[in-house]
């Protein structure tokens, strides 16, 4: 393996493991009832600490992606490593659920979607021949991480270290991380022109890429592509939980959420470099949407079945979307340009959850939002007609 190689593994491993880290951001529905008790608070304003944290996420994904273009993506991982590692030491002094909003859902969120974009943009450059393959390595890491911190924070927080102890225990070895390994994460060097370096395909800025119909479509996509977990994932436990399942098998239900995600990132961006972007995209809507339909009866395992079918796709939307921005337009501005299309991931985050959670009836619910994920199957459809038509006004 050649020098170049060598440094792409580094890369790969180093942000993989940044990734694994960064991915406590799923495991926030084992902490929604000892942090509700912690605080003397209901349930349901902590759960929409995920919503913020998201939504920050999404933005610390754009402006990380641009800050990138300036100083590099080890310094944005810094950054962001130790955002994450700060917000999260806070947490543990916070005594209300506002300034939880703040510090673990504004600075935490913020820091993982800086270091998280750094990570994916970085990673796939040096493997230009298997992006998909690199890029859901990278994600899988992201997805993975709540198969192990759901019952080790479970642990952890029921343990004498409580609330308080756990936050800080985990902020400390997120800052030793970060501060270990964010100099692994480079681009490698471009020699020659972009196309040289990227090949024939048009490289859109942040500003050309704004002026196409394509940029919008996709950015509704993710909106719709990412809903059915945000309005889902807060209950993850409580849900299986109301409908007859034991709290072992609820807490067992979390962890393999981790898993189906993080199968979702890796599987997705496989198949969709055998089948292509487009038609992985149009089965991720399909699958997903028929898994929010059944939660509307669904016990047992054919629940335990729906909420993985839900999370399995997610994760394959975390890993496809950058490659769909990528094929539309370029590699070169990624990091910005993936940025951008996470503003429908940042939406998505707030609205629905916001939405969703005034429909009391779980039936009219889960149906409206089977129906609002199946609209992503249309837009995959039209989306490659948008391009050739495009394409051939230019010819």
């Amino acid at each position: 393996m050649n020098s170049k190689g060598n440094q792409g593994i580094k890369v790969l491993v180093a942000g993989s493991i940044l990734q694994f880290l960064l991915g406590i951001i799923y495991v926030w529905s084992v902490f929604v009832v000892p942090v509700s008790k912690h605080l003397g608070a209901e349930a349901a304003p902590v759960k929409l600490t995920l919503s913020y944290m998201l939504c920050f996420f999404a933005i610390g994904i754009l402006l990380g992606g641009k800050l990138q273009v300036k100083i590099g993506p080890s310094k944005v991982v810094l950054i962001g490593g130790l955002m994450m590692a700060l917000g999260m030491v806070l947490s543990s002094f916070v005594s209300s659920v506002t300034m939880l909003y703040i510090t673990y859902g504004v600075i935490s969120g913020f820091g993982v979607g800086m270091a998280y974009n750094a990570v994916i943009s970085s990673a796939p450059r040096w493997f230009p021949e298997k992006k998909g393959l690199v890029t859901g390595i990278s994600v899988f890491s992201f997805g993975f991480a709540t198969v192990v911190f759901a019952p080790l924070v479970e642990k952890m927080v029921a343990s004498s270290l409580g609330v308080t102890g756990t936050f800080r225990i985990l902020s400390g070895v997120f800052a030793v991380a970060t501060i270990i390994l964010f100099s692994f994460i480079k681009m490698p060097e471009i020699k020659g022109s972009a196309a040289a370096a990227f090949g024939d395909q048009r490289q859109y800025t942040t500003g050309q890429m704004l002026k196409t119909s394509q940029f919008y479509f996709i950015v509704l996509a993710m909106m719709l592509g990412t809903a059915a977990y945000f309005v889902v994932s807060p209950s993850f436990k409580t849900l299986p939980m109301e409908r007859e399942m034991s709290d072992g098998m609820a807490t067992f239900l979390v962890m393999f959420t981790g898993i189906a995600n993080a199968l979702g990132r890796l599987g997705v961006p496989l198949l969709s470099d055998k089948i292509g972007r487009e038609k992985a995209a149009v089965l991720l809507f399909a699958c997903t949407a028929i898994g929010v339909g059944l939660l509307v009866f669904a016990k047992g395992a054919l629940l335990f079945a729906a909420i993985s079918v839900i999370a399995f796709f997610y994760g394959g939307t975390s890993a496809l979307f950058p490659l769909v921005t990528g094929k539309y337009f370029g590699m070169q501005h990624l990091g910005a340009n993936y940025g951008m299309v996470m503003l429908g991931f940042a939406a998505s985050s707030i609205i629905f959850p916001n939405i969703m959670g005034r429909i009391d009836d779980v039936g009219v619910r889960f149906t409206a939002m089977a129906l609002i994920v199946a609209l992503g199957v249309v837009i995959f459809i039209v989306l490659p007609r948008l391009k050739e038509k495009k394409a051939a006004a230019k010819a």
